[in-house]
């Protein structure tokens, strides 16, 4: 091999360890942090309150059924 050759084998090399390595290893370990943290307080509150919507709406959807279920007996077969 000549100097040539052994040059363009080299510099992608160098280019990758210099510019590429670094930064992917920066936004890898960024992004490991932020999936370390958790849910953050907005987060939170929005996961509670949705937890709280849903609650109620099974108590809505209970209700409904049994309104119907003494109304029209046979609802649950027609579907």
């Amino acid at each position: 091999m000549d100097e040539g050759t052994i040059a363009v084998l080299v510099m992608p090399l160098v280019v990758f360890s210099i510019f590429v390595a670094p930064i992917w290893l920066i936004l890898h370990y960024r992004s490991k942090k932020q999936v370390n943290q958790g849910l953050s307080v907005e987060e939170h509150a929005a996961l509670q309150d949705l937890a709280e919507k849903a609650e109620k709406m099974s108590e809505r959807i209970e209700t409904l059924e049994a309104i119907l279920d003494s109304e029209a007996p046979e609802w649950r077969n027609r579907a």
